[in-house]
This record gives structure tokens, sequence and C-alpha cells, in this order.
């Protein structure tokens, strides 16, 4: 019976302030852990970043064609976006 009567003060203190805390931290590690991006959303970002980068030199590469072809073809795109931002 002593044991009890010894124990029950740290048990309590344990219960009101170390459990919550310990708790706390707990779920807070596993939070910032599942934010972090996985292997497989990894690859599929650099997947897309090859494509966008290869999507950005596919339309550079139209542009100085249509500027070669065609020198006057920005001012006609400008012309039609001011014709339809006025309707």
């Amino acid at each position: 019976m002593e044991f009890w009567k010894f124990m029950f003060v740290p048990t309590i203190l344990f219960l009101v302030i170390v459990a919550p805390i310990w708790i706390t931290m707990h779920y807070r590690s596993v939070n910032r852990s599942s934010r972090s991006l996985n292997l497989e959303d990894r690859e599929s970002i650099e997947h897309m970043l090859e494509t966008v980068d290869k999507l950005t030199d596919r339309i550079g590469a139209l542009e100085s064609i249509l500027d070669a072809d065609h020198p006057q073809w920005r001012q006609q795109v400008d012309r039609q976006e001011r014709g339809k931002s006025r309707e």
C-alpha cells in the first residue's frame, strides 16, 4: 500500500504535464514527416519539369520561326487581343 501512496503524485504529474506534451510533440513530428514529398511525387514533379522545359524550348523555336517568316506577327496578335478586350 505504501508503494501506491508513493507513486500517486508522480503518476498524476506525469498524466497532467508530461503525457500531453509528449503526445503533442509526437503528432507534430508525424505531421511534419507526412508533409514531405515521397519518392513517387518527386519523380512526378521532375517529369513535369522536364516536360515544361521541352515545351518552353518548342515555344521559343516556334516564335523564332514565326519571326523569320512573318516579322509582324506579334503586332497582329496584340491587335487581336486588344480587340477582344474591348468587347
